[in-house]
């Protein structure tokens, strides 16, 4: 399991950092909030371990972006706020779990491990998959599969996916894309659409019977030769 860890005590950091680690998590360490959200893009982790006090940027603060792109990745938060209006307001932003300090390593490990199990459960008791030429989309579970390997995608790239997907060998309009995960139809929300194309492109390169066509400024159309409409 990869955890983003956050919390600016050092010497605290490190106590946890090496007994997560000594149980083999994949452990990286933060400090400073603002450069949390970075990191989590490059690190991809699956759970975010997150301190409430934090220079620059709250762990609170934190987990609402966090939980704008990535809703259902677990988040435990660590903090010796213990007013029970902290806690619910940890809660509120998204939080699966809140321990005060001070806490044991071995309740720190026991929670993670069952926040972690029981989120991935969930996860996969409401996941659907969804067949594109040769690849096993799975939107819940940000993966898509091929003989070749699996590969894990953002959250957002999921969301264009499976719009895209859902709609297999149809017209998918460019402004409902944007009004549906961007929001709004922005020029700049309009360049990171064609990034995202792109990418989903490079993704599903191993099938050369699976193309993204774009009609210029109308939309998109996925399509699937296996899966032709007769």
């Amino acid at each position: 399991m990869k955890i983003l860890y956050v919390e600016d005590e050092l010497s605290l950091a490190k106590i946890v950092r090496e007994s997560l680690v000594s149980r083999n998590f994949e452990v990286l360490h933060v400090e400073d909030g603002s450069k949390v959200l970075a990191h989590f893009i490059e690190f991809q982790p699956d759970l975010c371990l997150l301190d409430v006090m934090l220079p620059f940027k709250d762990g609170f603060t934190l987990a609402k972006e966090i939980r704008s792109t990535h809703p259902k990745i677990p988040i435990i938060f660590m903090t010796s706020k213990v007013q029970t209006e902290d806690v619910i307001r940890g809660f509120g932003v998204g939080g699966n779990d809140y321990i005060k300090k001070p806490f044991s390593l071995e309740e720190l490990i026991v929670r993670i491990n069952n926040i972690y199990h029981l989120v991935n459960q969930r996860q996969a008791s409401s996941s659907q998959v969804l067949q594109i030429g040769q690849y096993e989309f799975w939107p819940d579970k940000l993966e898509l599969i091929h003989q070749t390997g699996l590969r894990r995608i953002s959250y957002r790239e999921a969301q264009l996916l499976f719009e895209l997907a859902r709609a297999k060998n149809e017209i998918v309009g460019r402004k409902y894309i944007l009004d549906k995960i961007w929001g709004d139809d922005s020029f700049f929300n309009s360049r990171n659409l064609d990034v995202y194309i792109t990418r989903l492109r490079q993704f599903l390169r191993s099938d050369e019977k699976v193309q993204i066509i774009t009609l210029k400024a109308v939309g998109y159309r996925l399509v699937d030769e296996k899966g032709e409409h007769k």
